[in-house]
């Protein structure tokens, strides 16, 4: 059969036909899912229960979009009429109506940081949850006891968090981030544990904790800590009593202004460890993976004390006598504020954290 001119017309008119159904779709569809909007640094609260549409009316409200049916129409030809997940965003700007919609349905929502810091005490910890935004403080008001219920723990609150920044979507609980936080140290304590250096004066995990957060405030130079660390268990071996002053600095609590007396190294207290052997009864704030690293790693030294230099780090003494001689060198020709003599014992003076001013010899009032 011939194909000529008359016969070609009826294939051609359906071909333009096509290609200009064609053309008007994908024009159609560009509108729909690829103009460019903006939509501003804004974020957007979807509360449960949010529809597609109600979330359409929200941008149209905003001026993000002109159209709610078009926005809607996208979603059903996306196959995510329904699929909208709840939750405070953020988009791009400037975006496109495609990348919106996939946002919301993939839940691709603002997160939230809060950071927990080396050396801090539970009390600040809880102060930072309180202050983080749109995280809901549900341990407000709870006792030590309650908080342990509520996270499964049995173990004191004290340095049971791994410090770190950690990142929450509006409205999570303060709970739900001490429970990861004590999670991650745990995890970590049992791995250092198993890999410790033999023959430690340390009993269980628990105790390397406690020498651990001793170590976390009493340096924040990496090269120390584990010079630090040996000292402490050289004293533990010897039966000498640790005498650490940011122990003395958390029986205080509140007392504590920034300077230590005579008077505060008798602290009556548990952790006062001018009064008491061996290790304090829990950690005295939390211990970063290196301060871990270094309580089950020690340094092999045969040095027993330390004193701060007051630049930021310390020195090392074998004998009483060397370190009667530091204390003389770094305290009382640097300070110049020494009154009185401090009562033989008085060893480690190194608060090198911001907020652990240096201990000037004052006397006992």
């Amino acid at each position: 059969m011939p194909f000529g001119p008359a016969a070609m017309r009826p294939l051609f008119k359906t071909a333009v036909g096509v290609l200009l159904f064609g053309g008007i779709w994908a024009a159609g569809w560009y509108f729909l899912a690829y103009r460019t909007l903006h939509p501003g640094p804004r974020t957007f609260h979807l509360p449960t229960g949010t529809t597609m549409r109600a979330f359409a009316e929200a941008l149209k409200h905003r001026h993000v979009i002109d159209s709610t049916d078009s926005f809607v129409a996208l979603a059903e030809l996306e196959g995510d009429g329904q699929a909208l997940k709840t939750g405070v965003y953020r988009f791009p700007d400037p975006a496109t109506p495609l990348t919106i919609l996939r946002m919301v349905v993939t839940g691709q929502v603002v997160e939230y940081p809060v950071t927990l810091v080396p050396g801090w005490t539970f009390h600040q910890v809880r102060q930072a949850l309180a202050q983080a935004p749109h995280l809901k403080d549900d341990v407000k008001g709870l006792s030590h006891a309650a908080v342990r219920r509520a996270l499964g723990m049995h173990a004191s609150l004290e340095g049971a968090f791994f410090p770190d920044t950690y990142y929450y979507t509006y409205d999570a609980s303060a709970t739900s981030v001490l429970a990861r936080a004590h999670r991650r140290l745990r995890a970590l304590v049992r791995a250092d544990w198993r890999k410790r250096a033999p023959r430690l004066p340390l009993a269980t995990p628990e105790q390397a904790l406690v020498l651990a957060s001793l170590i976390e405030k009493e340096t924040a130079k990496s090269g120390e800590r584990r010079k630090i660390s040996g000292v402490f268990v050289n004293r533990l071996r010897l039966g000498m009593k640790l005498e650490t002053d940011p122990t003395v600095i958390y029986s205080l609590g509140k007392r504590y202004h920034g300077v230590l007396t005579s008077a505060d190294l008798r602290f009556p207290s548990p952790y006062n460890t001018y009064l008491h052997y061996g290790l304090p009864p829990t950690p005295i704030g939390l211990c970063s993976a290196r301060a871990l690293y270094a309580a089950l790693h020690p340094d092999k030294t045969r040095a027993l004390y330390f004193v701060a230099t007051g630049r930021g780090g310390h020195v090392f003494s074998e004998t009483l006598q060397e370190q009667d001689q530091e204390i003389r060198k770094y305290e009382i020709d640097n300070t110049r504020q020494a009154s009185v003599p401090e009562p033989r014992g008085s060893r480690r003076i190194g608060q090198d954290h911001p907020d652990r001013p240096h201990r000037r010899l004052l006397p006992t009032p």
